[in-house]
């Protein structure tokens, strides 16, 4: 956690109107806190219930313990990837899948920036070399994605890169799912005051601070530039092969639940319960760039 005094107040143009947000300020801005939970027309005014998120996750995870089993049986594989912006949920969700399951075959990857080696090689290789192997499941925390988000808005790639990723990602998740592997994409969605609340919150509970990064602070002006390259991304690499479940994402409980959801669902794993799963959430849940605009 910063102990300077260098303010880090930013001007921020949010429903038209000029805010000053401060996240060094202990006190959450009341245009924040007001507003976090609807922000993006969120549909709902609450969060789930505790109880009933508990009782419907537990029955969810069961599931997805008889996937694991399933897949040893069977030798199929699975990929799940895990986008959006900071803060949208992502490690929670994947938390919430993996954590009944054995860590020895359900492994979660979440790479640091490429080494010096990594930048040289085929953009796509250091992701492959995580891949699963039979009857594993694997969770990208991020994912060969950065080339279409953090990477072209943060200046950490070229303009030619990014063109280039996303003319070839297409024919690149082809590949895997033509071997066989399931593949899931989902990106989580949250408001702009959520994204606030929960990096201010970050940056004020000592127990998640180094979830802060300078990135984050970096990203706090940047909302309009991540919003172009997400909407670009979607139309682009949503396809028939590898489509993109869009979750909105401010009530964390339900971003979870139907996550797990949509895994289970589309997996045709041995002694499934159709009860036990439910049904996605349609107001919360769809697909590709009309998902991010419902």
């Amino acid at each position: 956690m910063d102990t300077d005094n260098t303010s880090r107040a930013v001007e921020l143009e949010i429903n038209g109107k000029l805010r000053v947000f401060d996240i060094d300020d202990p006190k959450l801005p009341d245009w924040v806190k007001d507003n976090d939970f609807s922000s993006d027309g969120y549909p709902y005014r609450k969060k789930l219930k505790r109880d009933e998120y508990e009782d419907t996750l537990e029955a969810l995870q069961i599931e997805l313990v008889k996937v694991q089993t399933w897949l040893g049986e069977t030798g199929n594989r699975v990929i799940s990837v895990f986008e959006g912006r900071d803060a949208a949920g992502k490690g929670g969700a994947i938390g919430a899948t993996r954590a009944y399951m054995n860590p020895r075959s359900a492994r979660i990857v979440a790479l640091p920036k490429p080494t010096e080696t990594e930048r040289g090689q085929w953009y796509y290789q250091r992701y492959v070399d995580h891949f699963p192997t039979s009857g594993e499941f694997v969770m990208f925390d991020r994912s060969w994605y950065n080339r279409a988000g953090v990477e072209p808005v943060m200046g950490f790639c070229t303009p030619e890169q990014h063109a280039h990723f996303l003319e070839e990602t297409p024919h690149f998740e082809r590949m895997p799912v033509k071997a066989g592997i399931y593949l899931f994409k989902f990106w989580l969605n949250i408001g702009r005051e959520m994204q606030l609340k929960r990096f201010h919150d970050r940056r004020h509970n000592k127990l998640k601070a180094w979830k802060l990064s300078p990135m984050d602070i970096a990203s706090l002006t940047k909302w309009d530039e991540y919003t172009q390259a997400r909407d670009l991304m979607l139309q682009v690499t949503d396809t028939e092969h590898a489509p993109w479940t869009v979750v909105r994402a401010n009530d964390k409980r339900r971003a979870r639940i139907n996550v797990i959801r949509t895994v289970l669902q589309k997996l045709p794993y041995t002694g499934k319960d159709k009860g036990a799963i439910g049904d996605i959430d349609e107001a919360i849940v769809g697909r590709g760039i009309e998902g991010v605009r419902s």
